[in-house]
């Protein structure tokens, strides 16, 4: 089944699974996937989308996310930004960030999010990487 799934797989997703499957295979313990690759899947992410593509090459989501929303640059300055935040099922902690500058206060509060989930909307409205 699992020749079935990678045959489904398009071309240069399929190219790129297998090289991080070599890559794996020949890596030492603690070794971080070299940039070249991160570069392709994010690429590739762009095309096929960031669930299916971290799902394809085993890479962790979030992780890819970040790359991807980091490789996309942030929006103009006077343009608004939209910033997707998984759903959660459960409430947890709460964030409130609220953000100051010479056109006014800007508050968001947030719900059983994530930290790394909430660095990105932080992000987002700072205007840096």
């Amino acid at each position: 089944m699992a020749n079935q799934n990678q045959r489904a797989l398009p071309p240069d997703l399929a190219r790129v699974r297998e090289r991080l499957a070599a890559w794996r295979q020949t890596k030492q313990p603690g070794a971080r996937i070299p940039a070249p690759l991160w570069k392709m899947a994010v690429r590739l992410a762009g095309k096929y989308g960031v669930t299916r593509t971290a799902r394809s090459l085993k890479l962790d989501y979030y992780a890819l996310k970040k790359r991807v929303f980091l490789a996309e640059g942030q929006p103009a300055e006077n343009g608004s930004a939209f910033v997707e935040l998984p759903s959660v099922s459960a409430p947890a902690s709460a964030c409130v960030i609220e953000w100051e500058d010479h056109a006014g206060i800007l508050r968001v509060q947030l719900t059983g999010y994530q930290a790394a989930d909430i660095a990105v909307v932080g992000r987002s409205l700072r205007g840096s990487n």
